[in-house]
């Protein structure tokens, strides 16, 4: 009888592999490879996947890749990114969001995190049926759309990277920053909306796909809005830095299971206690050593799951198995993609004439800088198994992977030229929307 990864392996083992794993590749990157750290440790998880394919391929003894496959199948990426890291993530990237400078560019915020959201979706699923329909592929149209939902959300771990590296005027951060938190949330509840109206094969309801969506963002915001009152509160009646590290964790843990319990939204309701803590809270509530404690362990958290999160992106490559449609389409997903996402920014923004993100400048920047990261792997991950998921799962890794690979590491550059090119749009001023 063989041993399965899952018989060799416990959690706190699985767990301690890819610590390991992810300290090891991220010293190695550092010295020698030197490129971002999130990029460095996607592109070694993903050469280390195709190695194991390669290497299988050549050598029919060898099954390393069938024990890294169970692994990744024991760990579930979907649910522990859904249901684990990404609470994590969206507090810890909450925090540093400035509340004043996001109420500056609120009415752009709304506009990208929602109706951008829903237009890229729609966009983005009829390029995709049209993609479908020149290269004959066997995919009902509703899953193009499903694909357009897990696609459209920017990533808030990618972009909120970038903006602590990237010293992006005001304007323009905080709409970056603020639709990093809120879009992610959109279009999971989108994304569930369409694919229970794939599973079932029901036709599409406007109506109730917009009460859905109102119930889960809803009691997602209002969620929030109760654990982050509740421990601003008890942030405020003590001065005692471990129990108060002890009450945003249980914020961020008792929160999100709430959430889960209750099917409403615990990406927004994340966000918006985070919000809560990171600026009254941090304020008011909390003195100098707290403040400096709670941020540099929330810094620390949001650090290490984010190597095990692109890590994890490049080894999850090794569930490709593509075919020659799977690659055209793929590499077709690149294009539309970005074209729906210059769609989506350019309708969101030019509604608002008075916005600075309406310039030129500012526009490219939100069109380059809307990365796809690990909630559309996670979200494409938990789709039942057959042609159509293979084919949407290869469109899905080459937009990932290109955003993570090429728009994360040419962003900076971007704005960089755009600050010497065109200065009027892209720095209105020095100041950052992130503490």
């Amino acid at each position: 009888m063989h041993e399965t990864a899952s018989d060799a392996l416990s959690a706190f083992d699985m767990a301690a592999l890819l610590v390991v794993a992810s300290a090891l590749l991220g010293w190695f990157n550092h010295h020698f490879i030197k490129l971002p750290h999130v990029i460095g440790l996607t592109v070694m998880g993903a050469l280390a996947a195709i190695g194991l394919m390669a290497t299988n391929a050549f050598i029919p003894g060898v099954t390393l890749d069938d024990w890294v496959t169970n692994l990744l199948a024991e760990l579930n990426f979907t649910e522990t990114l859904l249901q684990g890291m990404l609470s994590f993530l969206l507090f810890a990237g909450a925090l540093h969001v400035d509340l004043d400078r996001l109420k500056v560019a609120w009415l752009p915020v709304l506009m990208l995190s929602t109706v951008g959201v829903i237009v890229s979706t729609i966009l983005v699923g009829f390029a995709a049926w049209g993609a479908g329909l020149a290269l004959g592929l066997p995919i009902a149209p509703i899953w193009y759309f499903v694909f357009g939902a897990l696609i459209s959300p920017t990533d808030p771990v990618s972009v909120l990277g970038v903006l602590r590296e990237e010293a992006v005027p005001l304007s323009l951060q905080s709409a970056v920053a603020g639709e990093s938190l809120f879009n992610d949330g959109v279009g999971i509840v989108v994304f569930s909306i369409l694919l229970g109206a794939a599973l079932t094969g029901a036709d599409f309801s406007l109506t109730e796909g917009a009460r859905l969506f109102a119930l889960e963002a809803g009691g997602g915001v209002l969620v929030g809005l109760v654990f982050g009152w509740v421990g601003y509160h008890a942030l405020a009646s003590m001065d005692e830095y471990t129990l108060e590290v002890l009450i945003t964790l249980a914020i961020v843990m008792g929160g999100y299971a709430l959430c889960s319990s209750l099917h409403v939204s615990g990406p927004l309701a994340m966000a918006v206690a985070g919000l809560l803590i990171g600026n009254q809270g941090v304020t008011f509530a909390m003195s100098d050593v707290t403040r400096d404690y709670v941020l540099k362990f929330w810094e620390l958290v949001d650090e290490l799951l984010n190597s095990v999160l692109f890590l994890l992106i490049g080894l999850e490559m090794i569930a490709l198995a593509p075919g020659i449609d799977d690659l055209l389409f793929g590499l077709a997903a690149i294009p539309l993609t970005l074209a729906a996402r210059a769609i989506s920014v350019a309708l969101s923004t030019k509604a608002i004439p008075a916005t600075r993100l309406s310039e030129k400048g500012a526009g490219r920047v939100l069109v380059w800088g809307g990365l796809r990261g690990g909630i559309s792997i996670a979200l494409v991950l938990s789709l039942p198994p057959g042609e159509t998921r293979e084919l949407i799962l290869a469109a899905t890794f080459a937009a990932v992977l290109f955003s993570v690979l090429v728009q994360r590491a040419t962003l900076g550059r971007l704005i960089a030229k755009l600050k010497d090119d065109h200065a009027p749009a892209v720095e209105d001023t020095p100041s950052r929307a992130v503490h």
